[in-house]
This record gives structure tokens, C-alpha cells and sequence, in this order.
């Protein structure tokens, strides 16, 4: 990593100056489901060109379903909208719908949950799903300079067995993604229930991450660290109630991928004001950023940050520059592009300090 710059750069950076910092300074997304950025718009697109019915007569009427009361009931919605995606130039324009915003929020790197048993459940072909997801992946690299990767998913819902077979399914592609988490609901099926898929992608050597602590309490943490052996906690923000796994966190410098308007939108908090992150990061844990479902959560990666600095008080400028600097710690690329993103980050509040 480069150097992080001197404190007194911070001191010269006020708030008045702060949101235009946090919409132009570079950063990474690595909590991203893909298949959360389908807006209302691109579903009726999509069902209108596949020739699928929807429960809803508008745009308006869709996005006035999304009221959540938790989790689950997300994902019910969540799941249907999902229903539109059946060939590869569907998942190719989601992706890329993405790609643009992501890019024109000035992320340079960004790490695209999928989940392919969403889609072959419904008899979309493995091939289709993960061919039209790299494809954009690619262009976003070539026309917007961006830098996009992969990571399958499994559904915790499901069983271990259709994880691992969904494992084996996307295996010819193996090369077009990097890593594997685990998401969908959370309470009720816990980390150890998924031991075997993720011993068996440790073998593939993909990276592994999971979802934990979210709804679910601090043991699932603690649980996808030592039985799942992951590398990244998505969410993590439960473990704020457990004072040694916070110490060990900070210890090990396990990344949290924090999602705050996802929070908020589910009722995890009340109040964005309530949010763990300043307690995450007051205690120096790896915790950055990111929009987790935007579609459905009313807000992209530059949302996040400026409802964040609003809202906390306790935030400035040296915890933007920290949030963006983890960010690009905790991602799955080489020490040389890490050091040419922080360089840039570094560039940034120099300038913003001047």
C-alpha cells in the first residue's frame, strides 16, 4: 500500500468540501449483487423483450413495492424481479447498466456478486449467466476504465449439496470468476452448514467471503472466519456486540464490506444516525463502503458515503480517506494495482486539502 498521507492534509479539508471529495475520490466497490442493480425500468425492458408477465402494470407500481420490514421480504421481491433474466444479453445489459453508474461515481474496481442458482432454477443455462456478466466486465474495462471481477455465489437457503453442484456447474468458466460467497437468509442457516463447498473452493484456490452478522448474530462471524476460512466478512456489523470478536477483527485485519442504506432499508437500524460504523472503525477494523442491493435500496456506492457523512456526525475527512483506502486493501488484486489506486486516492486529498 502507499503511504497514507500526513494528518495535517486532513485538518485542511472541511465538510462544506467533503461531498464533492466523496463523489470524486477514487474507491472500490466489493459488495455488489448484480442482480440488486436491476432497476424497475431495465425489469420492464427485459419482460417486455422476453415476453414475461409481471405482478405489477408500471415502473411506479414496482418501486412502490419496495417497503421492507426485513430481510426476507426483500428477497421475495428481490427474486421475481430476477424472473426477467433469461438470455445473455439480459445479464449483459444489467451488468453493464451497473458498469456505467459505477464508473461515473468514479469506482475503479468493483467485485460482482452473482447468483447463478437464482437463474438455473428457472432453466437458464450456467454458460449464459456467467458469459454475459464477463462480457461487460470486459467492454467496462476497455471504454470505461474500469476494473471488474466475479464472485459466484451460493444461496444459504439451499442445500450444501446444490451449492456444490452449482460449484462443479460453473467450473468451465472457472476462469471468469475469482472467488465465492455465500448470501440470501441468513438466520437459521449458519456458516458451518456450507463446510464442504467452501473446503472445496479453497482447493480450486478461488477467494472466499460470506455473508455474516448482518441478521444473523456474532458466532456466524466468528463461524464463516473458522470453519469457511474466509477472507472478507460481507456485512459484519452484529459484531459490534461482541467485544473480543471486534478485537480479533481489528487484530487480523479481516475486511468488512458495510452496507449502511441496505441496513437502514431492512431495519437493521432506525436511523442511519445509529449505524455501527463509526464503532467499527473507531476501532480499527477494515471497513469500507458499499451498496449491496442499489436498485432496491435507494442508492449506488456515492449514495452510501454522502448519507453516511450527513448523518454521523463523528465522520470527516480522515475516515473518507480511510473507508476508500480499505477499500482497495481488501480487494482480490496485486500489490501494484493497490498502490497505483492509493496513489491516486492520495492525489485526490492532496488536492482537496490545497
Amino acid at each position: 500500500m502507499t503511504a497514507a498521507l500526513p494528518a495535517i492534509a486532513f485538518d485542511r479539508i472541511g465538510r462544506d468540501r467533503l461531498p464533492a471529495l466523496l463523489r470524486t475520490m477514487p474507491k472500490a466497490e466489493l459488495h455488489i449483487h448484480i442482480e440488486g442493480s436491476l432497476e424497475p425500468e431495465l425489469i420492464f425492458k427485459l419482460a417486455q423483450r422476453n415476453g414475461v408477465a409481471l405482478s405489477y402494470p408500471s415502473v411506479e407500481a414496482l418501486r412502490a413495492a419496495y417497503a421492507f420490514t426485513d430481510l426476507q421480504s426483500f428477497l421475495d421481491i428481490y427474486y421475481a424481479g430476477a424472473s426477467v433474466l433469461l438470455k445473455e444479453q439480459d445479464f449483459f445489459d444489467m451488468a453493464w447498466a451497473y458498469l456505467e453508474k459505477a464508473a461515473a461515481e468514479n469506482v475503479v474496481h468493483t467485485e460482482i456478486f452473482f447468483d447463478p442458482q437464482t437463474h438455473t432454477a428457472r432453466g437458464v443455462p450456467m454458460q449464459t449467466v456467467i458469459l454475459g456478466l464477463h462480457h461487460a466486465c470486459q467492454r467496462a474495462h476497455q471504454e470505461l476504465g474500469i476494473s471488474a471481477k466475479l464472485i459466484l455465489c451460493f444461496l444459504r437457503h439451499l442445500s450444501e449439496e446444490d451449492a456444490l453442484a452449482t460449484l462443479e456447474a460453473a467450473l468451465p468458466w472457472r476462469s471468469y470468476f475469482i472467488g465465492v460467497g455465500l448470501d440470501s437468509s441468513e438466520r437459521g442457516h449458519p456458516p458451518e452448514k456450507f463446510a464442504r463447498v467452501f473446503a472445496r473452493a479453497a482447493e480450486l484456490g478461488l477467494h472466499r467471503v460470506a455473508h455474516a452478522g448482518e441478521e444473523g448474530p456474532p458466532p456466524y462471524v466468528a463461524g464463516a472466519l473458522d470453519v469457511l476460512k474466509v477472507e472478507r466478512i460481507d456485512h459484519g456489523v452484529r459484531s459490534v456486540e461482541d467485544p473480543a470478536l471486534m478485537d480479533r477483527l481489528a487484530a487480523e485485519r479481516i475486511p468488512l464490506t458495510v452496507c449502511p442504506l441496505s441496513n437502514l432499508k431492512l431495519c437493521g437500524v432506525k436511523d442511519l444516525a445509529d449505524h455501527q460504523l463509526p464503532q467499527l472503525l473507531s476501532h480499527g477494523l477494515v471497513a469500507m463502503l458499499n451498496s449491496d442491493d442499489p436498485a432496491y435500496f435507494g442508492g449506488y456506492l456515492n449514495a452510501n458515503y454522502l448519507a453516511c457523512f450527513e448523518a454521523m456526525p463523528s465522520l470527516g475527512a480522515n475516515e473518507a480517506y480511510v473507508l476508500a483506502r480499505n477499500s482497495f486493501e481488501a480487494s482480490f488484486v496485486s500489490a501494484d494495482q493497490r498502490a497505483g489506486w492509493s496513489a491516486r486516492l492520495n492525489e485526490a486529498f492532496v488536492a482537496a486539502a490545497a
